[in-house]
């Protein structure tokens, strides 16, 4: 098992998981070595070379930016990535149901337990969380560049931003596949929004329990994608209701498809993200699932300590839903002149 820590990432100090990895990985079972990242993309590299070495698991110490350099290198070996969550968001770990302290996490690792997942690519770059594009990016991109880092720059800007954020148009193409993965000739489904957010989930949250894509799994072969309008000061608490109690589903804001492969088209280029981490990319976007295509350490007591909405939350989120709907529909009458609806 080798061990690659980021230095700088996240809220943990490096030295103190050196020191809980000797007292608390099992050495009569497991033998282990570390690395320091000297670089960005220098996890990959690390992660690469142990697959190569024949390396049986390596553990990315880190948050879902390190956790992503380490999975690329690692997708279609027989190397297995495991996790200890050390970052600020942890949007895969917590999806894992993985202990986001460093003693439980190498508890977790010691039991072995290794599923084989699946991961996405976006323009052939894999992700394992979620990739997206709209105003999740914009300010993705905003925070990287900025100079101030934490949670306190990142609710500013999203306050002065959110409300002047324009709208982008979308196609999206949904591309058929046959029963080997691969594009068939049949005529693919396309539709067209006008979105605010358009997030391509392969597990089910950005971080933090801020559930984007409640329903996906890593391991049915599919995402989920998710396309939100743009909504009004009057509708975000409700959005962050949602986002937060696993029903963002239920919004009358939000769309969402299942698919294998889809194709975007935006009408300009800019900022997208994979995993958190902020990337400029032209006007089109292939997005695909790989089915099966990672070994990961998983928590084999995950689904017994999965957390779902309880029957308050979701009636809660059903009557913001309808309230909100209901004011939709009031205002388009308005607009309207009060006249009858047209068909």
């Amino acid at each position: 098992m080798l061990f690659i820590l980021n230095p700088i990432s996240g809220r943990v100090k490096k030295a103190h998981v050196e020191e809980h990895i000797e007292c608390y990985l099992d050495h009569s079972a497991i033998s282990h070595a570390v690395r320091y990242t000297e670089y960005a993309g220098h996890a990959e590299v690390i992660a690469a070379e142990a697959a190569s070495e024949g390396y049986d698991i390596v553990v990315a110490v880190g948050g879902d930016g390190t956790i992503n350099e380490v999975g690329r290198a690692l997708v279609n070996t027989s190397t297995a990535m495991g996790i200890i969550p050390c970052g600020s968001g942890n949007g895969l770990a917590r999806h894992l149901m993985l202990p986001l302290k460093v003693r439980k996490a190498i508890e977790v690792l010691n039991q072995l337990e290794v599923r084989t997942l699946d991961y996405g690519t976006i323009n052939g770059h894999p992700f394992f969380c979620t990739c997206g594009m709209g105003f999740d990016a914009f300010i993705s991109m905003k925070f990287a560049n900025g100079g101030k880092r934490g949670a306190t720059r990142y609710v500013q800007l999203v306050l002065k931003e959110g409300l002047r954020y324009q709208p982008e148009r979308y196609t999206l193409r949904f591309v058929p596949l046959d029963d080997d993965g691969n594009p068939t000739q049949e005529h693919p489904l396309t539709v067209e929004h006008n979105a605010y957010v358009i997030t391509c989930a392969n597990a089910s949250q950005y971080g933090n329990n801020a559930y984007i894509a409640p329903q996906a799994s890593m391991s049915d072969g599919i995402m989920d994608i998710v396309v939100m309008q743009k909504f009004n000061v009057l509708d975000a608490p409700q959005m962050g209701f949602n986002m937060l109690n696993k029903t963002m589903d239920r919004s009358c804001k939000v769309t969402t498809y299942k698919t294998q492969h889809v194709h975007i088209h935006r009408e300009h280029s800019g900022a997208i993200h994979y995993d958190g981490d902020p990337v400029e990319m032209g006007t089109d976007l292939d997005i695909a699932l790989v089915s099966r295509g990672i070994r990961v350490v998983v928590n084999p007591a995950a689904d017994s300590a999965r957390r779902r909405p309880n029957r308050f939350q979701t009636a809660t989120a059903t009557a913001f839903n309808q309230f909100t709907a209901s004011r939709a529909f009031l205002n388009n009458k308005l607009r309207r002149g009060g006249g009858a609806s047209r068909h």
